[in-house]
Protein backbone atom coordinates (compact mmCIF):
# COMPACT_ATOMS: atom_id res chain seq x y z
CA UNK A 1 0.00 0.00 0.00
CA UNK A 2 1.82 3.32 -1.01
CA UNK A 3 -1.82 5.81 -0.16
CA UNK A 4 -2.98 6.50 3.40
CA UNK A 5 -5.88 8.34 4.15
CA UNK A 6 -9.98 8.03 3.45
CA UNK A 7 -10.79 11.43 2.73
CA UNK A 8 -8.00 13.22 2.87
CA UNK A 9 -5.63 10.90 0.87
CA UNK A 10 -1.97 10.78 0.01
CA UNK A 11 -0.52 8.19 -2.26
CA UNK A 12 3.60 8.34 -2.81
CA UNK A 13 5.97 7.16 -5.58
CA UNK A 14 9.27 6.96 -6.67
CA UNK A 15 12.51 5.10 -5.32
CA UNK A 16 15.81 6.80 -3.80
CA UNK A 17 17.95 6.60 -6.98
CA UNK A 18 15.23 6.74 -9.70
CA UNK A 19 15.00 10.16 -11.84
CA UNK A 20 11.84 11.38 -9.11
CA UNK A 21 9.94 10.79 -5.89
CA UNK A 22 6.70 12.21 -5.93
CA UNK A 23 2.85 11.61 -5.02
CA UNK A 24 -0.73 13.09 -5.69
CA UNK A 25 -2.93 14.09 -2.85
CA UNK A 26 -6.81 14.03 -3.16
CA UNK A 27 -9.44 15.27 -1.08
CA UNK A 28 -8.30 18.36 -0.22
CA UNK A 29 -10.69 21.14 0.71
CA UNK A 30 -10.88 23.97 -2.02
CA UNK A 31 -10.14 27.14 -1.27
CA UNK A 32 -7.19 26.73 1.21
CA UNK A 33 -4.43 29.43 0.96
CA UNK A 34 -1.56 27.62 -0.06
CA UNK A 35 2.07 29.22 1.29
CA UNK A 36 4.62 27.20 -1.52
CA UNK A 37 7.80 28.54 0.62
CA UNK A 38 6.16 27.41 3.86
CA UNK A 39 5.73 23.80 1.84
CA UNK A 40 9.75 24.28 0.88
CA UNK A 41 10.79 25.31 4.11
CA UNK A 42 9.33 21.78 5.76
CA UNK A 43 11.62 19.73 2.92
CA UNK A 44 14.51 22.00 4.00
CA UNK A 45 13.83 20.43 7.60
CA UNK A 46 14.16 16.94 6.27
CA UNK A 47 16.54 17.04 3.26
CA UNK A 48 20.04 15.16 3.55
CA UNK A 49 23.21 17.35 4.24
CA UNK A 50 22.07 19.89 6.68
CA UNK A 51 24.59 19.45 9.22
CA UNK A 52 27.25 17.20 10.36
CA UNK A 53 24.92 15.09 12.59
CA UNK A 54 23.46 14.00 9.12
CA UNK A 55 23.94 11.96 5.89
CA UNK A 56 26.52 13.48 3.48
CA UNK A 57 23.80 13.53 0.30
CA UNK A 58 23.01 16.87 -1.30
CA UNK A 59 19.80 16.90 -2.28
CA UNK A 60 18.22 20.65 -3.29
CA UNK A 61 14.68 18.78 -2.61
CA UNK A 62 12.96 21.67 -4.54
CA UNK A 63 9.08 20.69 -4.85
CA UNK A 64 7.47 21.26 -8.38
CA UNK A 65 3.57 21.49 -8.22
CA UNK A 66 1.84 20.32 -10.48
CA UNK A 67 -1.58 20.55 -10.22
CA UNK A 68 -4.47 21.55 -7.67
CA UNK A 69 -2.76 25.42 -7.17
CA UNK A 70 -4.97 28.58 -8.80
CA UNK A 71 -3.87 31.74 -7.92
CA UNK A 72 -2.57 30.72 -4.35
CA UNK A 73 -5.37 28.41 -3.19
CA UNK A 74 -6.37 25.15 -3.57
CA UNK A 75 -9.03 23.88 -6.59
CA UNK A 76 -10.39 20.53 -4.73
CA UNK A 77 -8.81 18.49 -7.88
CA UNK A 78 -5.44 16.37 -6.98
CA UNK A 79 -2.49 18.22 -5.86
CA UNK A 80 0.32 16.38 -8.11
CA UNK A 81 4.26 16.90 -7.73
CA UNK A 82 7.44 15.72 -7.81
CA UNK A 83 10.71 16.11 -6.32
CA UNK A 84 13.78 15.26 -8.77
CA UNK A 85 16.81 13.26 -7.36
CA UNK A 86 19.80 15.03 -7.76
CA UNK A 87 22.87 13.36 -5.93
CA UNK A 88 22.92 9.71 -6.36
CA UNK A 89 26.23 7.76 -6.14
CA UNK A 90 24.65 4.59 -7.17
CA UNK A 91 27.70 2.99 -7.47
CA UNK A 92 28.44 3.14 -3.88
CA UNK A 93 25.97 -0.20 -3.82
CA UNK A 94 27.00 -2.10 -6.31
CA UNK A 95 28.88 -4.66 -3.72
CA UNK A 96 25.14 -5.32 -2.16
CA UNK A 97 24.28 -6.92 -5.62
CA UNK A 98 23.46 -9.74 -4.21
CA UNK A 99 24.01 -9.13 -0.48
CA UNK A 100 21.58 -8.73 2.02
CA UNK A 101 22.24 -6.26 4.64
CA UNK A 102 21.53 -7.11 8.27
CA UNK A 103 18.09 -5.20 9.43
CA UNK A 104 17.75 -3.99 6.09
CA UNK A 105 14.46 -4.53 4.09
CA UNK A 106 16.62 -6.74 1.30
CA UNK A 107 16.05 -10.02 2.08
CA UNK A 108 12.23 -9.37 2.72
CA UNK A 109 11.90 -7.73 -0.19
CA UNK A 110 13.77 -9.89 -2.40
CA UNK A 111 11.67 -13.02 -0.60
CA UNK A 112 8.34 -11.11 -1.69
CA UNK A 113 8.88 -9.48 -4.83
CA UNK A 114 11.70 -12.03 -6.39
CA UNK A 115 13.74 -9.27 -7.35
CA UNK A 116 15.13 -5.83 -5.87
CA UNK A 117 16.48 -2.39 -6.31
CA UNK A 118 19.66 -2.63 -4.13
CA UNK A 119 20.97 1.29 -4.93
CA UNK A 120 20.14 2.70 -1.49
CA UNK A 121 16.88 -0.06 -1.03
CA UNK A 122 15.06 1.41 -3.85
CA UNK A 123 11.57 2.31 -2.30
CA UNK A 124 12.42 1.15 1.31
CA UNK A 125 14.80 4.14 1.65
CA UNK A 126 13.76 6.91 3.79
CA UNK A 127 14.24 9.10 0.46
CA UNK A 128 10.91 8.48 -0.14
CA UNK A 129 9.63 10.52 3.23
CA UNK A 130 9.81 13.87 1.63
CA UNK A 131 7.07 13.02 -0.11
CA UNK A 132 4.66 12.89 2.90
CA UNK A 133 6.54 15.77 3.97
CA UNK A 134 5.07 17.66 1.39
CA UNK A 135 1.29 16.11 1.69
CA UNK A 136 1.80 17.04 5.65
CA UNK A 137 2.88 20.56 4.65
CA UNK A 138 -0.08 20.76 2.55
CA UNK A 139 -2.12 19.52 5.21
CA UNK A 140 -0.38 21.92 7.96
CA UNK A 141 -1.72 24.93 5.99
CA UNK A 142 -4.93 23.60 6.41
CA UNK A 143 -5.19 23.11 10.09
CA UNK A 144 -3.51 25.82 11.37
CA UNK A 145 -6.69 27.84 9.27
CA UNK A 146 -8.28 25.46 12.12
CA UNK A 147 -6.67 26.57 15.15
CA UNK A 148 -4.41 23.22 15.04
CA UNK A 149 -0.75 23.62 15.62
CA UNK A 150 1.85 20.49 15.84
CA UNK A 151 5.31 20.28 16.76
CA UNK A 152 7.61 17.41 17.37
CA UNK A 153 11.47 17.80 18.95
CA UNK A 154 14.10 15.27 19.67
CA UNK A 155 13.29 14.48 23.30
CA UNK A 156 16.12 11.60 23.79
CA UNK A 157 19.29 10.02 21.82
CA UNK A 158 20.54 6.98 23.04
CA UNK A 159 20.83 7.80 26.64
CA UNK A 160 20.84 10.99 26.85
CA UNK A 161 17.01 12.21 27.37
CA UNK A 162 15.34 15.67 28.12
CA UNK A 163 13.87 15.57 31.98
CA UNK A 164 10.90 18.30 31.31
CA UNK A 165 7.41 17.73 30.09
CA UNK A 166 6.64 19.91 26.89
CA UNK A 167 4.85 22.93 29.21
CA UNK A 168 8.40 23.55 30.66
CA UNK A 169 10.34 23.69 27.48
CA UNK A 170 10.33 26.53 24.80
CA UNK A 171 9.42 24.81 21.88
CA UNK A 172 10.42 27.40 19.44
CA UNK A 173 14.31 26.28 20.14
CA UNK A 174 13.84 23.54 18.47
CA UNK A 175 15.58 25.26 14.99
CA UNK A 176 17.95 26.33 16.86
CA UNK A 177 20.23 23.49 17.03
CA UNK A 178 21.12 20.59 14.63
CA UNK A 179 19.36 17.90 16.36
CA UNK A 180 15.68 19.98 16.92
CA UNK A 181 16.06 19.41 20.25
CA UNK A 182 14.13 22.23 22.78
CA UNK A 183 16.77 21.99 25.83
CA UNK A 184 20.00 23.81 24.42
CA UNK A 185 22.05 21.69 27.34
CA UNK A 186 20.74 18.31 26.39
CA UNK A 187 20.70 19.38 22.67
CA UNK A 188 24.57 19.85 22.97
CA UNK A 189 25.27 16.42 24.79
CA UNK A 190 23.20 15.22 22.33
CA UNK A 191 25.37 16.25 19.16
CA UNK A 192 28.28 15.46 21.05
CA UNK A 193 27.28 11.84 21.27
CA UNK A 194 26.05 11.22 17.40
CA UNK A 195 29.39 13.28 16.37
CA UNK A 196 31.19 10.41 18.68
CA UNK A 197 29.06 7.42 17.26
CA UNK A 198 29.80 8.80 13.78
CA UNK A 199 33.57 9.24 13.94
CA UNK A 200 33.37 5.34 15.66
CA UNK A 201 31.21 4.11 11.99
CA UNK A 202 28.50 3.39 14.19
CA UNK A 203 25.03 4.63 14.38
CA UNK A 204 22.66 5.93 17.77
CA UNK A 205 19.10 5.98 17.83
CA UNK A 206 16.06 7.96 19.98
CA UNK A 207 12.68 9.24 20.26
CA UNK A 208 10.47 12.04 18.67
CA UNK A 209 7.80 13.76 21.37
CA UNK A 210 4.95 15.34 19.67
CA UNK A 211 2.57 17.96 20.65
CA UNK A 212 -0.74 18.53 18.80
CA UNK A 213 -2.61 21.67 20.55
CA UNK A 214 -5.80 23.44 19.42
CA UNK A 215 -7.67 19.60 18.58
CA UNK A 216 -11.29 20.00 18.77
CA UNK A 217 -13.31 17.34 20.74
CA UNK A 218 -14.41 14.32 18.36
CA UNK A 219 -11.66 13.39 15.90
CA UNK A 220 -11.84 9.75 15.38
CA UNK A 221 -14.08 7.02 15.54
CA UNK A 222 -14.94 4.04 18.21
CA UNK A 223 -13.04 0.54 17.46
CA UNK A 224 -11.21 0.10 14.55
CA UNK A 225 -10.73 4.36 13.59
CA UNK A 226 -9.39 5.11 16.94
CA UNK A 227 -7.07 7.85 16.54
CA UNK A 228 -4.85 6.84 18.22
CA UNK A 229 -4.47 3.88 16.49
CA UNK A 230 -4.42 6.25 12.94
CA UNK A 231 -1.67 7.74 14.44
CA UNK A 232 -0.01 4.75 15.27
CA UNK A 233 -0.39 3.44 11.72
CA UNK A 234 0.69 6.82 10.31
CA UNK A 235 4.32 7.40 12.63
CA UNK A 236 4.86 3.08 12.56
CA UNK A 237 4.97 3.91 8.76
CA UNK A 238 7.92 5.96 8.84
CA UNK A 239 11.60 4.21 8.38
CA UNK A 240 13.65 2.89 11.36
CA UNK A 241 10.35 3.02 13.66
CA UNK A 242 9.97 0.92 16.43
CA UNK A 243 7.49 2.01 19.15
CA UNK A 244 4.92 4.13 19.79
CA UNK A 245 3.00 5.31 22.62
CA UNK A 246 0.46 8.57 23.35
CA UNK A 247 -0.54 9.98 26.19
CA UNK A 248 1.59 8.37 29.67
CA UNK A 249 2.09 5.35 27.23
CA UNK A 250 4.31 2.41 28.79
CA UNK A 251 5.16 4.88 32.12
CA UNK A 252 1.25 4.36 32.79
CA UNK A 253 1.94 0.46 33.76
CA UNK A 254 3.93 1.54 37.40
CA UNK A 255 0.88 3.86 38.58
CA UNK A 256 -2.24 2.83 39.88
CA UNK A 257 -5.49 3.93 38.50
CA UNK A 258 -6.12 6.67 41.21
CA UNK A 259 -2.90 8.52 39.97
CA UNK A 260 -3.64 8.59 36.15
CA UNK A 261 -7.87 9.62 36.20
CA UNK A 262 -7.97 12.70 34.17
CA UNK A 263 -10.82 14.66 35.96
CA UNK A 264 -13.29 17.01 34.49
CA UNK A 265 -13.61 20.37 35.12
CA UNK A 266 -15.71 23.43 34.46
CA UNK A 267 -13.03 26.75 33.32
CA UNK A 268 -13.93 29.58 33.55
CA UNK A 269 -14.70 29.91 29.94
CA UNK A 270 -17.74 27.52 30.89
CA UNK A 271 -16.19 24.63 28.94
CA UNK A 272 -15.71 21.27 29.80
CA UNK A 273 -11.46 20.14 30.15
CA UNK A 274 -9.42 17.74 32.46
CA UNK A 275 -7.16 19.18 35.33
CA UNK A 276 -4.37 16.51 34.22
CA UNK A 277 -3.51 14.97 30.71
CA UNK A 278 -2.46 11.57 31.47
CA UNK A 279 -4.67 9.96 28.59
CA UNK A 280 -2.17 12.52 25.60
CA UNK A 281 -5.32 14.09 24.34
CA UNK A 282 -7.70 10.94 23.20
CA UNK A 283 -10.20 9.06 25.23
CA UNK A 284 -12.64 5.90 23.56
CA UNK A 285 -10.35 6.74 20.49
CA UNK A 286 -11.94 10.02 20.26
CA UNK A 287 -10.27 13.59 21.01
CA UNK A 288 -11.45 15.19 24.39
CA UNK A 289 -9.84 18.64 23.24
CA UNK A 290 -6.46 18.46 25.04
CA UNK A 291 -3.39 18.38 23.16
CA UNK A 292 -2.63 15.69 21.89
CA UNK A 293 1.05 13.83 22.85
CA UNK A 294 2.73 11.16 21.46
CA UNK A 295 6.16 9.82 21.12
CA UNK A 296 7.94 7.99 18.62
CA UNK A 297 11.11 5.52 19.04
CA UNK A 298 13.60 5.14 16.24
CA UNK A 299 16.19 2.74 16.29
CA UNK A 300 19.88 3.01 15.09
CA UNK A 301 20.63 3.31 11.38
CA UNK A 302 21.34 -0.46 9.98
CA UNK A 303 23.85 0.77 8.01
CA UNK A 304 27.44 1.10 9.65
CA UNK A 305 30.44 2.48 8.45
CA UNK A 306 32.40 -0.85 9.29
CA UNK A 307 32.50 -4.58 8.29
CA UNK A 308 29.63 -6.50 8.94
CA UNK A 309 28.86 -10.65 8.40
CA UNK A 310 25.85 -11.51 6.43
CA UNK A 311 24.83 -13.51 3.47
CA UNK A 312 24.09 -13.36 -0.35
CA UNK A 313 21.30 -14.44 -2.42
CA UNK A 314 22.84 -18.35 -2.49
CA UNK A 315 23.73 -18.41 1.20
CA UNK A 316 26.94 -17.97 0.87
CA UNK A 317 28.65 -16.30 3.74
CA UNK A 318 30.18 -12.55 2.86
CA UNK A 319 31.35 -9.74 4.28
CA UNK A 320 29.91 -6.34 3.49
CA UNK A 321 32.54 -3.22 3.68
CA UNK A 322 30.76 0.35 5.30
CA UNK A 323 30.62 2.60 2.45
CA UNK A 324 27.82 5.60 1.75
CA UNK A 325 27.07 8.63 3.22
CA UNK A 326 24.31 7.68 5.51
CA UNK A 327 22.60 9.46 8.89
CA UNK A 328 24.69 8.11 11.91
CA UNK A 329 20.79 9.09 13.83
CA UNK A 330 17.96 9.67 11.77
CA UNK A 331 16.35 11.70 14.64
CA UNK A 332 16.82 14.82 13.91
CA UNK A 333 15.52 14.60 10.01
CA UNK A 334 12.84 12.81 11.41
CA UNK A 335 11.26 15.12 13.55
CA UNK A 336 9.98 17.60 10.27
CA UNK A 337 8.13 13.34 9.03
CA UNK A 338 6.65 13.10 12.19
CA UNK A 339 5.04 16.35 11.97
CA UNK A 340 3.58 15.76 8.37
CA UNK A 341 1.84 12.29 8.98
CA UNK A 342 0.59 13.78 11.93
CA UNK A 343 -0.64 16.30 10.14
CA UNK A 344 -2.23 14.09 7.29
CA UNK A 345 -3.81 11.71 10.04
CA UNK A 346 -5.47 14.87 11.77
CA UNK A 347 -7.03 16.44 8.66
CA UNK A 348 -7.95 13.63 7.37
CA UNK A 349 -9.70 12.52 10.70
CA UNK A 350 -11.20 16.43 10.74
CA UNK A 351 -13.20 15.67 7.81
CA UNK A 352 -14.69 12.67 7.95
CA UNK A 353 -15.99 14.12 11.75
CA UNK A 354 -18.06 16.84 9.72
CA UNK A 355 -20.51 14.12 8.66
CA UNK A 356 -20.70 12.26 11.99
CA UNK A 357 -24.02 14.29 12.63
CA UNK A 358 -26.03 17.01 11.74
Amino acid sequence: MNTIGKIFTFTGFGESHGAAIGGVIDGMPAGVSIDLDKIQYELDRRKPGQSAVTTARKESDTVEILSGLFEGRTTGCPIGFVIRNENQHSNDYDHLRDAFRPSHADFTYSSKYGLRDHRGGGRSSARETATRVVAGAFARQALEQLGIRIRAYTSQVGAVALDKSYDELDLELCESNPVRCPDPEKAAEMEALILKVKSEGDTIGGIVDCVVSGVPVGLGDPVFGRLGARLAEAMMSINATKGFEYGMGFRGVERRGSEVLDSFVMTDGGEIATVSNHSGGIQGGISNGQDITFRVAFKPVATLMQDVRTVDKDGKEVVIKGKGRHDPCVVPRAVPVVEAMAAIVLLDAYLMNRGARL
